[in-house]
């Protein structure tokens, strides 16, 4: 059964890939780069207006919100692929019991992890060995912050829905109108109210809320395959099935890169506050080149699912090379860019000579070679398209995780400096390009067999 698109909506089955996956990408880069800004947002004002050790409450627990986040996020690409799958199949039914089974894991995802957040935060954080005068205001940071996890896991899912369909611009939009409210809160409840970090987390939270609210009336006032009831919102087992079958992995993927980010930044702090600093600097900056190379990686699971489930074999080898090009192209034009421009940039974060020096070490390995990252990214979304997702999570664990702790053991022990330690980066990202290549062929060949 074929849908009708709406102008919002982007057909992934016919036509030059490039374009359209370029149209698609553009909303989701801009998306990424705008949650990064609004975060800076609530860093900044609290920073100037509360102080280091609030600073260091909102700042620190980072690691660990993305530790325990990022195995449901991955439930919402195990969503994503399966409706996109569904859509290109044309099953109208079918699609709408994984649009309503995903809408109920995102609600169970949130308590989940609101109640888990919630109740362990100050554990947790006493495991991070966090600073005892930071410990109370960050408790109590993280508690306010997880109580919105059930809202925040509603827009996900919501927006990875709307991806499945081409539909990558009403979410930009959601999140700039919760965005520009996140900054209007923090203003109000930290510089009027004087509420402090509190004020900052209740801002997030509402603003999370807002968001959560839009997509879900989207999604509701929706016509035709990803219409929401919320009558039916139900998990459906085989539809929970599938979904965890490419989500969990991906979720534990994100999860095994924060241990590894982890104990890569523990190296880090022992070169002492200057180069800590400037290694803070420069991978700020460098996020806004991953966040859009990995909008690229969200476009290639979406049009390789889409095109799996139509049977339209034939295009995906055109897929993968429109997002190959396309990723190489953002990830050197960006790289290139903070490269050419990077003590004015780095100049936004910090004044210290000193600290610009140990920035400029770290961005001279990482930003000329950081478009194979995204490349690694893009395979790896190949693969979940196409409905495998164990193969890449081991690979990019072996490849990213485990490769970089044995550099750090082997290579950096024998020659403990920074450029050592960052050249960890790009010779991980060589050799898991390099394997997940082979498996993308190798995946790609036993589909064609398997539909002949």
């Amino acid at each position: 059964m074929a849908f009708g698109r709406k102008n919002y909506e982007i057909d992934m089955l016919n036509g030059p890939v490039m374009p359209k996956l370029l149209a698609f990408a553009l909303p989701l880069m801009l998306s990424s780069i705008l949650q990064l800004a609004f975060n800076a947002a609530d860093v900044i004002v609290v920073g100037r207006f509360e102080g280091d050790v609030a600073l260091a409450a909102v700042g620190s627990p980072g690691p660990l919100i993305n530790l325990l986040v990022n195995l449901f996020l991955g439930l919402s690409v195990g969503a994503n692929v399966v409706v996109a799958q569904r859509i290109g199949a044309g099953n109208y039914r079918e699609t709408g019991k994984a649009v309503h089974t995903s809408m109920a894991l995102s609600l169970m995802s949130g308590l989940l992890v609101g109640a888990v957040g919630c109740l362990g935060a100050e554990m947790f954080l006493r495991w991070m060995s966090s600073p005892a005068e930071v410990l109370p205001l960050a408790t109590a940071y993280l508690r306010i912050y997880f109580l919105g996890m059930p809202a925040n896991m509603i827009y996900n899912f919501g927006a990875a829905i709307l991806r499945a369909v081409g539909d990558t611009r009403r979410p930009l939009l959601y999140l700039f109108i919760s965005g520009v409210v996140n900054v209007a809160l923090n203003l109000v409840f930290v510089i009027a109210l004087h509420m402090g970090v509190a004020g900052v987390a209740w801002a997030t939270i509402i603003s999370q809320l807002v968001s959560a609210v839009l997509v879900t009336l989207c999604l509701v006032r929706t016509d035709g395959a990803i219409h929401l009831d919320p009558r039916r919102i139900r998990p459906d087992r085989r539809v929970v099935g599938e979904i965890c079958r490419v989500g969990l992995p991906a979720g534990m993927q994100g999860m095994m890169f924060s241990i590894s980010n982890v104990i890569i930044q523990s190296t880090v702090n022992g070169f002492g506050a200057t180069v800590v600093a400037g290694n803070t600097t420069a991978s700020n900056l460098e996020g806004y080149i991953y966040v859009s190379m990995n909008a690229i990686y969200q476009s290639a699971i979406t049009f390789t699912g889409q095109n799996v489930g139509a049977r339209r074999y034939e295009r995906i080898s055109r897929v993968c090379r429109s997002a190959m090009l396309a990723v190489a192209g953002i990830g050197l034009g960006m790289g290139g860019l903070l490269l050419l421009f990077m003590k004015p940039l780095f100049g936004i974060y910090t004044s210290d000579e000193a600290v610009m020096a140990a920035a400029a070490m770290r961005s001279g390995v990482i930003a000329p070679t950081y478009f194979l990252c995204g490349m690694m990214d893009s395979m790896v979304g190949m693969l979940r398209g196409m409905g495998s997702s164990v193969a890449p999570m081991v690979v990019s664990v072996v490849g990213v995780c485990v490769l970089r702790i044995v550099w750090i053991a082997t290579a950096f022990r024998l020659n403990p400096t920074l450029t050592m330690l960052y050249d960890s980066y790009p010779v991980s990202w060589i050799v898991t390009l390099a394997v997940h290549t082979a498996c993308y062929f190798a995946v790609k060949r036993r589909l064609l067999a398997r539909n002949r």
